[in-house]
């Protein structure tokens, strides 16, 4: 059965002629073709994993302790606001790479091959007050499994925002831009009562026996995390005790809002879509795919390698530029590219783009073939329109 809705492909071609507006369809084959390529390329990429990327995260370690090592010994000249506001910087920088660019991807199991206790996704643990176990099924299988279907994935509005028209509304809604501040500036608190699911709770649809078992992993966790940055390091500056607390909390608070904005809007802006979950009953691997590529986007690009390449570390999952650099010039190798026919840009209903990521080359001669080569973006992409709905076509 095929269980996936497809939003509308509408396709220009050339930017002039009125019949560009009629949409073009993917077929199931076409949609299963996109599930093999993708495969295939993943496949050739978790066959070159070596040297270089054992190196990269080796990288960003000594980084991230380098800026923590900065940041905790400059709090014992905090008493001078220069001095004070680079400690919070480094630590900062600190945090953030420790939770979105190694605890983030290690825990996906994308350093699992390399066999490093250390860089195990099974017992590494991270500096947020969320235990490790509890973001993994959370995240890696509720989210990455059932991306933007409600209600499976709770991350569409963490249980407490209207984010999506297909959320049903009610008054409790009119203080999202209260609940969202408030989220955003307690971010790790919320990741970490994400599993809690409290709107179940407050229905009386979650028992406590239900959420006993997360109350030790909070304890435990969130009691060291507490301990570590506002009482062992303020107190080991001595009578700099108030300044350094008050560098931890900015510093936490740091990194809340920035992975709090990252992860809003590589999921949530205008335009990335939401599924039932009847449109994706008895879905195949390349819709799977599909709905990965129209359910997330980022800032300048589609946050699609993450969604598609796990568990491919950051530097090795499939690449996807920005509309700033798409092109297809046939430059670069088949791994690199792929054509306008199956490529889906989510951020802002960007539904094609032509640049690099990796499908075979008979696909891209076809479609060098039927469209030509892009040398403008925006000849490559159209707006799907808002009321947008296509099955994808036996």
């Amino acid at each position: 059965m095929f269980g996936l809705s497809l939003p509308t492909l509408p396709f220009l071609g050339n930017g002039s002629d009125a019949k560009d507006d009629a949409p073009v369809v993917l077929t199931y084959e076409q949609v299963e073709e996109i599930g093999r390529e993708l495969d295939a390329l993943r496949d050739r990429t978790v066959a070159s994993l070596g040297a270089e990327d054992r190196e990269y995260i080796y990288k960003i370690i000594k980084a991230q302790r380098g800026f923590e090592v900065a940041g905790r010994g400059l709090m014992y000249l905090g008493f001078l606001p220069p001095v004070w506001l680079a400690a919070v910087g480094a630590l900062s920088v600190s945090k953030i790479l420790d939770n979105m660019e190694i605890g983030h991807n290690v825990m996906h199991g994308q350093y699992d091959w390399m066999r490093e206790p250390g860089l195990n996704s099974e017992v590494f643990e991270w500096d947020t007050v969320c235990p490790a176990d509890q973001w993994r099924h959370s995240h890696n299988y509720m989210h990455h499994t059932y991306t933007n279907i409600l209600g499976k994935d709770r991350d569409i509005g963490y249980g407490i925002l209207r984010i999506d028209d297909a959320q049903k509304w009610n008054p409790y809604y009119l203080g999202n831009p209260v609940w969202a501040f408030a989220l955003m500036v307690l971010f790790e608190w919320g990741v970490m009562m994400h599993d809690l699911e409290i709107e179940n709770v407050i229905q009386g649809k979650r028992k406590w026996h239900d959420v006993k078992p997360l109350l030790k992993g909070w304890w435990n966790k969130a009691g060291k995390q507490v301990l570590k940055d506002y009482v062992i390091f303020p107190v080991l500056t001595g009578p700099l005790f108030v300044t350094t607390l008050a560098g931890n909390v900015t510093a936490n608070l740091v990194r809340n809002v920035w992975t709090y904005s990252i992860i809003f809007c590589g999921h949530f802006p205008t335009g990335v879509q939401s599924f039932t979950e009847d449109e994706t009953a008895d879905e195949t691997r390349g819709q799977w795919y599909v709905r990965q590529m129209l359910g997330s986007a980022n800032i300048e690009e589609p946050a699609l390698p993450h969604h598609v390449g796990q568990p491919l570390a950051p530097d090795r999952a499939p690449p996807v530029p920005g509309p700033a650099c798409a092109s297809l010039s046939g430059t670069g190798s088949p791994g690199e590219r792929i054509v306008c026919e199956v490529r889906f840009a989510v951020q802002h209903r960007w539904v094609l783009q032509a640049d690099r990521f990796g499908v075979g080359q008979d696909l891209q001669a076809r479609s060098s073939a039927r469209f030509g080569q892009v040398e403008d973006p925006s000849r490559c992409y159209r707006r799907a329109p808002a009321n947008s709905s296509l099955r994808g076509t036996h």
